[in-house]
């Protein structure tokens, strides 16, 4: 499909399925107008060839050809064959329920003979912007993860930015690294950014959790076992520290770990070697070392809950996932990529977050990171009905306490204009780290003005 043009108008490719011919050519001179590039077909063979080997944005098709269920398999055809094609139904009078269980299986939508054929072209045109908003929104998300992303870490702030700079400033080598951060900060795409850019990227990943586990279960989790080394151990198995051998191994929560396993883990830390549970041979191992905690492993040290020595062993380089509300400007990236993310899984159209909703996220503090948002704006996409979403379709648990309660809702009355803006930019530059470009774009206002303002009431 090209490019909006607005005198043109859209040029979308367009696909006529009817056996009718002389009512097919007339559809076709009716999207022709507009400038919409038509192919005509009057069987479900000849649609089926050209779903499978063309290129289509819409395609029009008559429910009712060689039987009355060939429109709904052009339909079913269409999805399979063409991705991002909407399909519009034309049908007689008595075959309405019919076309309605087609808007159920994904139609777009249906019209009755006889064409209104200004009411058909409308109805073609809104389904072609429909396909355009959906590529143009695939391209801006591609846009905003090439610009923002990377290895999936999705952020523009200056926390993130200095993430992401220590993990491209120690991937190449293969010390030890340490991450921290509380939970739902996206310490596991860390690790792994830190693998894919590492020497051993062509080796494997293994990621193991520490946590909530037997010493056991834990030591035989890790270094393996040998056959009758206990009850059921009916063959030779290794752990995941020589399954990771030449690539790299991340542990996580390795503040939860059971202090006599500490000491095992450093053990084969400085030897390189690991013993299976029941054997007494040395097999040498060659990982990367990767951990994470959402603990402070410093005063798990002075509580005796850490060993000291593995601390400094793990901790050869430490990178700190900052948690969300110390970099509140990038949450309207991780928004609009969540948005993307969600609805393209639900085959629905990227709904558009107003101002005010945009707001309402910007300022609550999100206990649980960066996970808590992407799981709200999931909910939001399956139970919002319509392509906007509003404040009102934000949980109410979701808000921000901290704003001053002085310019409380119950209490704005008797309140200066002027005294009210100059607080919704004061806190607004305060969440956004006194990132000007996205302050202008949360209080929905152009750069220049949001620049006047500053000057106009001394803000910094």
């Amino acid at each position: 499909m090209n490019g909006p043009d607005e005198k043109a108008g859209l040029h979308a490719q367009v696909l006529i399925v009817d056996d009718e011919v002389d009512h097919a050519e007339v559809m076709a001179e009716a999207l022709r107008k507009p400038g919409h590039v038509c192919t005509i077909v009057h069987s479900l063979a000849a649609a089926e060839d050209e779903l499978r080997h063309g290129t289509f944005d819409v395609v029009v098709t008559d429910l009712v050809m060689e039987d009355e269920t060939s429109g709904l398999k052009v339909l079913e055809l269409a999805r399979k064959h063409q991705a991002d094609v909407e399909t519009v139904m034309v049908t007689a009078h008595g075959d309405v329920p019919t076309a309605k269980a087609a808007l159920q299986g994904g139609a777009y939508d249906f019209i009755e003979k006889p064409l209104d054929l200004e009411v058909f072209r409308n109805l073609v045109n809104r389904a072609a912007q429909t396909v355009l908003l959906r590529h143009q929104n695939v391209q801006l998300r591609g846009q905003l993860d090439a610009a923002y992303g990377f290895e999936g870490i999705i952020g523009d702030s200056a926390a993130i930015r200095r993430v992401i700079a220590m993990i491209k400033q120690v991937a190449p080598s293969d010390i030890s690294i340490l991450i921290t951060g509380d939970s739902g900060t996206g310490k596991e795409l860390v690790a792994r950014a830190i693998h894919n850019h590492s020497r051993r990227s062509s080796s494997r990943y293994v990621t193991f959790d520490a946590a909530s586990q037997s010493e056991t279960l834990l030591e035989d989790q890790l270094f393996g076992h040998v056959r009758g080394a206990f009850t059921g151990a009916d063959r030779d198995r290794e752990g995941v520290f020589e399954y990771a051998t030449s690539g790299t191994l991340f542990l996580d929560e390795i503040g939860d770990m059971p202090v006599i396993m500490q000491a095992k883990l450093l053990r084969v830390l400085e030897t390189g070697e690991v013993v299976r549970l029941g054997s007494n041979d040395r097999r040498k191992t060659d990982v990367r070392f990767v951990t994470a905690t959402n603990r402070d492993l410093k005063q798990r040290v002075s509580e005796g809950q850490f060993r000291e020595d593995l601390y400094f062993r793990i901790r050869g380089a430490e990178i700190e996932v900052p948690a969300l509300r110390e970099r509140r400007e990038d949450i309207p990236l991780l928004v609009n990529h969540a948005l993307g993310r969600y609805a393209s899984s639900l085959d629905r159209p990227i709904p558009t977050l107003t101002q005010p909703a945009m707001m309402r996220l910007v300022t609550y503090s999100w206990p649980g990171n960066v996970r808590e948002l992407l799981n709200l704006v999931q909910r939001m996409v399956v139970t919002t009905e319509g392509d906007t979403i509003d404040v009102h379709d934000v949980p109410s648990e979701i808000h921000a306490p901290d704003f001053d309660d002085s310019l409380s809702m119950g209490s704005l009355a008797g309140v200066g204009l002027d005294r009210l803006e100059k607080e919704a930019i004061r806190q607004t530059l305060a969440m956004t780290g006194g990132n000007r470009e996205q302050t202008a774009q949360l209080l929905g206002i152009g750069e220049r003005t949001l620049y006047r303002k500053l000057r106009e009431y001394g803000l910094k």
